[in-house]
């Protein structure tokens, strides 16, 4: 029986164009093992006794230099991978404080490369590479 890696994603609604809402995609390395340089949604693993509200909080502090309030929990899911099951799940969170920036400097953790506002459309080829987090977003907003 493969391990089961539980992680989160975090949806942060951005101001929006022309009404068209936004959320605040970052960009994998192009050395990512699992989804190299695609866009998709921030992430974290959960750690040894972490829940998924802290592990939120500490994505916002260790990845994007923010402090993240939650509002709430969209859904979970699972996917398999090669050597473990990855089971998510999807909340929604603001910033609190702070701007965006991905060049923080934690080791251990996935370092994303850049961030934008992004129209859920430029996740869909992230969820059609296999993207758990973009393949949820898609779905909870009805185009997946």
């Amino acid at each position: 029986m493969k391990n089961v890696k539980r992680s989160i994603a975090v949806v942060i609604y951005g101001e929006g164009r022309d009404g068209v809402r936004t959320v605040l995609a970052v960009r994998r390395p192009p050395d990512d093992v699992d989804l190299p340089g695609i866009w998709g949604l921030p992430a974290a693993s959960l750690r040894e006794g972490e829940d998924w509200k802290a592990a939120v909080l500490r994505a916002g502090r260790e990845k994007l230099g923010v402090r993240l309030a939650l509002v709430g929990e969209l859904g979970e899911g699972t996917l398999e991978r090669p050597d473990h099951l990855l089971h998510m799940r999807l909340v929604e969170a603001q910033i609190a404080e702070g701007v965006p920036d991905v060049r923080q400097p934690c080791e251990g953790v996935t370092r994303y490369v850049d961030w934008k506002w992004a129209e859920a459309r430029e996740l869909a080829a992230g969820a059609k590479q296999g993207s758990l987090c973009c393949r949820m977003y898609l779905r909870e907003i009805g185009m997946g």
